[in-house]
């Protein structure tokens, strides 16, 4: 309730001279006091019933329904009350969560961050853009004593944190094991029985794991349920699906995986996406594949890592600058 009389006896002199004058210097008066009343935090039905205890006070021989009329408002005000302090309390709970997302979002950056390894056979660019702040999409570069260069690109079937978490995992999962001199399969099948025993039955992921031998220039590569990628060789100057067969991690903790290989030639390409790049829009329809690879066609000239910025670019505009998926883009030039 009102702490002191001073603020019921402001209002009603101020009540009062503007119902007689209509002068808006009184209105003045009623915004200061309002401030007073936001200082000393006033409810709003504290400052409806004020205003009832005034008009009577102006007026005693106050008509009856506009009293009954004023209790109607303050019984409003009452719940409305009530209602604006859940409002104000789940507001600055939202802010305190998207505080701390924010953070998760920046840690899980740094977590997951790979450096491209640098090599004088292979120009290799990478983006990967979240749609919100946390990431469902991961790659990971490792290079190997013997120069091999190790490729992986994963997705999360599922949104947000335990996406993001189920990433995290994923890679310290990926450092403990010792990929230089393990199978593109191998890894899938120690990965997948990991996912299976850790992460929700509800949630599965997609991945492909792909390692480059540069004594032989051969790849090799294992995809589990991952969005096919593409292969440009040079020869034809055609792309080609990299066709690759396995479930998805976390169905079958006995699942095993095939390891296929590929013989690259000078200024071939392998080309590596989440379902973020094919699955864009247009004009409310999912483009066609033969569009991604006519975009990339378009700036496969440049360096990689320009070539993905500019294709990024493209499907960026293209959907109005509002990703609906998380877009991850690898591209892998044979350069001598």
């Amino acid at each position: 309730m009102m702490d002191t009389n001073l603020d019921a006896r402001n209002y009603t002199d101020l009540l009062k001279h503007y119902i007689a004058t209509q002068d808006e210097t009184a209105l003045y008066g009623a915004e200061q006091i309002s401030k007073a009343f936001i200082k000393k935090n006033i409810l709003p039905e504290e400052i409806v019933n004020l205003h009832i205890q005034a008009l009577l006070e102006i007026y005693p021989e106050l008509h009856e329904q506009i009293h009954i009329s004023m209790n109607f408002l303050l019984e409003a005000m009452i719940s409305y009350g009530l209602a604006h302090q859940e409002f104000q309390q789940l507001r600055e709970k939202q802010v305190e969560l998207k505080s701390e997302i924010h953070v998760a979002a920046s840690m899980q950056q740094m977590l997951l961050q790979s450096e491209i390894p640098k090599t004088e056979e292979l120009d290799i660019g990478v983006i990967s853009v979240p749609a919100n702040q946390m990431n469902g999409d991961y790659h990971h570069f490792v290079k190997g004593k013997d120069g091999s260069i190790g490729i992986a690109i994963a997705d999360v079937i599922g949104k947000g944190i335990p996406a993001a978490l189920s990433m995290s995992m994923i890679k310290y999962a990926m450092d403990s094991f010792p990929e230089n001199v393990m199978a593109t399969n191998a890894i899938l099948a120690s990965l997948n029985r990991v996912v299976e025993r850790n992460v929700d039955p509800s949630m599965f992921i997609t991945m492909f794991y792909a390692q480059y031998k540069p004594a032989t220039g051969t790849l090799y590569y294992s995809s589990a349920g991952h969005e096919p990628g593409f292969y440009y060789q040079q020869q034809t100057q055609e792309f080609q699906e990299i066709e690759a067969k396995g479930l998805v991690l976390g169905v079958n903790p006995t699942t095993t995986y095939t390891q296929y290989e590929l013989q690259l030639e000078k200024d071939d390409m392998i080309i590596l996406l989440t379902d973020g790049v094919t699955e864009c829009r247009k004009d409310g329809q999912f483009i066609e594949r033969d569009e991604v690879l006519e975009v990339i066609r378009t700036y496969m000239h440049l360096p990689a890592q320009e070539a993905v910025n500019r294709v990024y670019k493209h499907f960026e505009r293209l959907q109005d600058f509002q990703l609906r998926d998380d877009f991850t883009l690898v591209i892998v030039k044979k350069v001598v």
